[in-house]
């Protein structure tokens, strides 16, 4: 084993993986370091990250500009963007308890351009499920059951391959349709439903919505496993094998 840098770095990922699983034993101050450390470390990487990725590209290159070199243009800089500076130090005085009044400047600028931004983002957001909905649910094509694979197909082939409707299609399509309505018959509590469709569409929308979330659960734990399996990979083979047994 030759001690370097690589090694005591990866040594020092395997402690801090162990501590942070230790919590899966009990709660221990082995754990409550490593986690610690792990906050403060994603806290000054947020910090940076909000200057580099947020604040200099959307505020401050803005406010001064660039300068022309080489071949490319410079931006000419809009000193209306230095208004936010002592707008966004308002937030702070929330802090204070004689002057927390100002806080409330920047929180209701906020909201006022949230609520009028909020059609456009319930559209932006909802209108594509809206129309995605609406699927045609009568095939218009026997020539095939599935969806024909072709390959490095034209425009021309990819434009007809959507005019098409398969068999194949058309019930997936009867099935989503189906979950759909049948979702939205159990979520229908503004009156009492006493019709015998709609209380059997209520409760096959309920079960389906079971399926659904327990989809959604096993997924997440399928993921969980997954951070688990690459986390055991990195102890035994990148560090292990690797830089401590030297194979």
């Amino acid at each position: 084993m030759v001690l370097n840098y690589d090694t005591l770095k990866l040594t020092l990922g395997v402690i801090a993986t162990i501590g942070l699983y230790s919590v899966l034993y009990r709660e221990n101050k082995f754990y409550r370091f490593w986690e610690h450390i792990f906050l403060g470390l994603a806290v000054g990487y947020a910090i940076v990250a909000l200057w580099t990725e947020t604040l200099k590209e959307s505020w401050w290159d803005k406010m001064v500009g660039s300068v022309p070199t080489g071949g490319e243009a410079g931006n000419p800089g809009y000193w209306a963007y230095a208004l936010l500076l002592p707008i966004g130090l308002m937030g702070y005085f929330v802090f204070s308890r004689k002057h927390n009044w100002i806080s409330r400047v920047p929180i209701g600028i906020i909201l006022g351009l949230w609520a009028g931004q909020q059609v456009q983002v319930w559209w932006n957001r909802y209108g594509p499920q809206i129309s995605s909905s609406i699927r045609p649910l009568l095939p218009n094509t026997t020539s095939s059951f599935t969806v024909p694979y072709i390959q490095n197909p034209s425009s021309g082939q990819l434009e007809q391959l959507r005019a098409q409707v398969y068999p194949s299609q058309a019930i997936s399509n009867i099935v989503f349709v189906f979950t759909l309505l049948s979702v939205i018959a159990y979520f229908l509590f503004s009156f009492e439903a006493k019709n015998r469709l709609v209380k059997s569409m209520s409760l096959s929308g309920r079960w389906l919505l079971m399926v659904g979330f327990g989809a959604i659960f096993g997924s997440t734990v399928m993921m969980r496993f997954s951070l688990l399996i690459d986390q055991m990979y990195f102890i035994w083979m990148e560090w292990l094998t690797h830089h401590i047994l030297g194979r």
